[in-house]
């Protein structure tokens, strides 16, 4: 009965907080951003140059030691690339999904790479306000939805290292964090299926 109670008051303040309405959004946009991944990727591939040879190349010039730095770098700082290339490239190769794996991996540690920059960050006062102005919407949500809006940054198309670094900013707790950022494996696992039944 308690643990009903429990979940009644958390709906009632998920629902005054908007946190469903910020979960449909988010999750139409990332529907959307799919979307247009396909079509674009489909679009160049018919009219403009051969997608699947880029890919190739990708793979013929370039280690995978080489991709799979760059790839953690973007996932620690910013998120600047989008995971969808990387999973295309990771299609291309002799084992898929063994480098998918590996792109799981990375961009999980490298989530825990930048909640460790949010937590360095938070030493140094002046740099601490001037990156809390630029995120402070993420933070924000952070402090009202705790660990769902983690796994809505795992799952979702908010830049993961953001929610990472936001987390690592105001202290969030550290275990919670890694259990809600796991969720960051199931997302590139659904998106590799798809994305590995296009190309």
């Amino acid at each position: 009965m308690m643990n009903m109670k429990k979940v009644s008051i958390l709906n009632r303040y998920y629902k005054i907080t908007k946190f469903y309405d910020f979960l449909k959004k988010t999750a139409i946009n990332g529907g959307l951003a799919i979307i247009v991944f396909v079509v674009i990727f489909i679009f160049l591939d018919y009219f403009l140059l051969d997608t699947k040879a880029v890919l190739q190349s990708l793979v013929d010039n370039y280690s995978p030691k080489f991709i799979l730095l760059i790839f953690f770098i973007s996932e620690t700082v910013l998120g600047l690339l989008p995971p969808e290339i990387f999973i295309a490239w990771s299609a291309k190769m002799s084992n898929p999904w063994f480098y998918l794996g590996l792109l799981a991996m990375w961009s999980y540690l490298g989530g825990i790479c930048a909640y460790g920059l949010g937590s360095l960050t938070f030493k140094i006062p002046s740099v601490r306000k001037y990156i809390e102005d630029k995120i402070a919407i993420h933070i924000k949500n952070l402090k009202k939805w705790g660990g769902f809006f983690v796994l809505v940054g795992a799952m979702l198309p908010i830049p993961h290292s953001i929610v990472s670094f936001a987390c690592g900013l105001i202290k969030y707790d550290f275990k919670n964090y890694i259990l809600w950022a796991a969720f960051r494996f199931l997302r590139f696992f659904i998106y590799g299926f798809a994305i590995f039944n296009l190309i």
